[in-house]
């Protein structure tokens, strides 16, 4: 899967120290992944590396390349 980082997305992962590999495994290794009613798709994955927190990764994959609209780590989910 080739994909590009929004503007946004990149600032995310610089303010929030969000590894490209974490990114990168939960895109190529989700525990969950599933397609929201507004088209984007959803990758989460729990890294042990940063406390078992769940970092979701937001894709939009309407446009090539796919575009990462946003990355965080999901306070929701435990």
């Amino acid at each position: 899967m080739s994909y590009q980082l929004s503007e946004h997305a990149q600032k995310m992962i610089n303010e929030r120290e969000i590894k490209i590999t974490w990114l990168e495994n939960t895109l190529y290794h989700p525990d969950k992944s599933y397609k929201e009613t507004d088209n984007t798709f959803h990758y989460i994955k729990q890294i042990k590396e940063n406390n078992n927190k769940f970092l979701r990764v937001i894709i939009n994959k309407d446009v090539n390349p796919q575009k990462i609209i946003t990355v965080f780590f999901d306070r929701r989910l435990k």
